[in-house]
């Protein structure tokens, strides 16, 4: 039996956007854009909603919102793994690469071994240059044993980069 008491407010913030993840699931995402639009209209403190929002318009297509949305996650959940991960891939898709580092780095200070957070800090890296801090939290990740297709492209990196990985 877990000691953890989940906050009633958490509660409420997670079943406003039930509806919204599964639109997601099923990627429906202009109608998770809208529905999700409407729960912050009804409660602008929820960061889950905007999480998936941030989901949702990156798959959309649109970073710049994204990013701002994970920033508000990020401002209202200051421990939100998930949001620091997405907005620290946003933010080198972007073209931030120092960014990208900084909000990969607060992910891993959350989850030390998290494979996501690794292999977020390793493409940041990557994308400014840095081959050899790349490849330690690159084959870091492999470490963590991450997905097969996610384990696939990293190694594929990593041999372009001049590793055996």
């Amino acid at each position: 039996m877990s000691d953890e008491v989940r906050d009633p407010a958490d509660l409420a913030h997670w079943d406003a956007v039930e509806e919204a993840t599964e639109l997601l699931h099923e990627e429906e995402y202009h109608r998770a854009l809208s529905f999700l639009r409407d729960v912050i209209k009804g409660d602008p403190k929820n960061p889950y909603a905007y999480y998936f929002l941030g989901i949702a318009l990156y798959e959309v297509g649109e970073l710049e919102a994204a990013r701002d949305a994970y920033r508000a996650t990020t401002v209202m959940a200051p421990k939100h793994l998930g949001a620091r991960i997405h907005l620290s891939h946003t933010l080198r898709e972007l073209g931030d690469a120092k960014g990208a580092i900084k909000e990969g780095a607060m992910a891993l200070s959350l989850a030390p071994q998290d494979a996501d957070a690794l292999h977020a800090v390793g493409l940041a890296y990557l994308s400014r240059g840095d081959d050899a801090a790349a490849r330690k939290y690159l084959e870091a990740f492999l470490e963590a044993r991450p997905e097969f297709e996610a384990s696939v492209e990293v190694r594929g990196i990593l041999a372009g980069m001049g590793s055996g990985s």
